[in-house]
């Protein structure tokens, strides 16, 4: 009779153990316990040590680090019809450990699909030229409207990264045809503009030489330096038409007098 009291006191002392072991929980910083207590959310508890009613009560851990996944590579067609592969990158954390467990089933799993989602329906309505320049503007349409959508579940999406763009080979080998193209224009442009600048400049200095005509006849004899430098080269003297025309006059007026 002894010996079965001893058993049955052990075994009660091993089951209080094991109850007590049960009912205590130790949470880190960035846990939380979300409790229930007969099937029903009763509070937040957490962190540090917490003790829970072995049967009546259960506890479900929540992590509030910031949690990053990678967005699986998303085909879509943009708004000017090009067909492009895009991944992404999200970081959100839960804020209201109540909501994430009550309000969504899994919700990891429901905000990498709504990030899909969301992906293909914002840079779908875009074009091609603003996916591939303004990354920064679509990083932060896409993080907004996840944002909106996941308050309801208590998390907080703090930025959304578009990772990389793929186009199909034929579409780059149109764009670097675009880009030559453009740069062929601006050389063509920029030259035209020397041209006009450089004979806006002729046109000033043959005014400035205009108002003096020694200023041209010196400007003359400093262009005969620089060619007569060079032993190679042959120097035809151009006359100016006025001064053909001062020498023959007192020729003509010397035939003219005899003649009257």
């Amino acid at each position: 009779m002894m010996e079965f009291t001893l058993g049955f006191g052990g075994l009660l002392v091993l089951l209080l153990f094991m109850l007590l072991a049960s009912a205590i929980r130790i949470f880190r910083e960035y846990e939380r316990g979300v409790v229930f207590m007969l099937g029903r959310f009763w509070r937040v508890k957490g962190p540090g040590l917490v003790i829970i009613i072995p049967v009546v009560q259960q506890v479900v851990r929540v992590d509030l680090r910031t949690v990053v996944f990678a967005v699986p590579p998303q085909d879509l067609i943009t708004r000017d019809n090009v067909s492009v592969t895009v991944s992404a990158v999200v970081y959100f954390r839960v804020i209201d450990p109540e909501k994430a467990i009550i309000q969504v089933a899994q919700f990891l799993e429901a905000t990498s699909q709504l990030s899909q989602t969301m992906l293909r329906s914002v840079l779908g309505k875009h074009e091609l030229d603003e996916l591939l320049a303004e990354r920064e503007r679509l990083n932060l349409d896409i993080q907004k409207v996840l944002d909106a959508q996941t308050e309801a579940w208590g998390l907080k999406v703090s930025n959304v990264e578009i990772k990389q763009v793929d186009l199909r080979e034929s579409m780059v080998t149109a764009i670097a045809k675009q880009a030559e193209a453009e740069r062929e224009r601006r050389a063509k442009i920029i030259h035209a503009d020397g041209e006009m600048q450089a004979a806006e400049r002729l046109l000033q200095a043959a005014q400035t030489l205009a108002k003096e005509p020694q200023a041209m006849q010196l400007r003359y004899l400093q262009t005969l330096t620089n060619i007569a430098g060079d032993k190679s080269n042959t120097i035809v003297f151009p006359l100016p038409a006025d001064w053909l025309t001062s020498r023959a006059k007192p020729q003509g007026d010397s035939q003219a007098a005899p003649s009257s």
